[in-house]
């Protein structure tokens, strides 16, 4: 195993406990929308997108459009169109099946994890550092999935599965506050975000995005 998977694999390991219950609310999720087994995991391995799958078995299980369903799953992934971009330049000099192959692996965790580290140690090895912290992430979400769709129901909600959801995405959000810009877009995004929260369509994410991405570029003007 090359030094830059397992550096990769060791980063992301700390954020695996807060994957496992994401993931086994994705597969309970599934079973109270009407999902078999095979539907379950085919979802998981084939959207590979917590947020916008749990968005879209909610809209499964209250049997809206198809065309809603898969409209709210665009709209809530859209911010991977941003993590494309940010982190395209690291990857610019692999072919492009390469390219294409990580990109199905992209998730918040691993986009956060290989940027920071990227800007750090130019020394790194980028697909194999990226695919280490990435496919941890897929295993555990596929194999929570199965395990959420086994156990069903039979999981109380007084263990506060969901609860775990918001504690990732802060895991990785605090250690990228490094400086001024970065905090201040941090929190006014956020913020954003919350006050978005009724936005109709789920946009309420993109708006938090929008306005973390403007309030970074004014404060480094600002800073500058």
């Amino acid at each position: 195993m090359h030094e830059d998977f397992r550096a990769g694999t060791r980063d992301v390991a700390p954020l695996l406990l807060g994957i496992v219950p994401f993931a086994l609310v994705a597969g309970i999720a599934s079973v109270e929308a009407g999902l078999d087994l095979g539907q379950a995991v085919g979802m998981s391995v084939i959207v590979f997108a917590g947020a916008s799958q749990l968005a879209a078995l909610e809209l499964i299980g209250e049997n809206a459009p198809l065309a809603v369903v898969v409209g709210t799953a665009v709209v809530i992934n859209l911010r991977m169109v941003m993590y494309s971009a940010s982190i395209a330049p690291h990857f610019a000099r692999y072919g492009r099946r390469t390219r294409a192959a990580l990109a199905y692996l992209l998730t918040d965790q691993a986009y956060a994890l290989s940027v920071a580290e990227f800007s750090d140690d130019d020394r790194r090895s980028r697909w194999r550092y990226y695919v280490g912290a990435a496919v941890p992430l897929w295993i555990v979400w596929v194999i929570g999935t199965v395990t959420g769709v086994v156990v069903g129901a039979g999981v109380p909600e007084s263990w506060g599965l969901t609860f775990a959801v918001p504690l990732v995405f802060l895991a990785l959000l605090v250690p990228a506050m490094k400086d001024r810009p970065s905090t201040i877009a941090g929190v006014l995004g956020g913020t954003g975000a919350l006050l978005a929260a009724g936005v109709p369509f789920n946009l309420g994410l993109l708006v938090g995005a929008g306005v973390g991405i403007l309030a970074g570029v004014i404060a480094e003007e600002v800073v500058a």
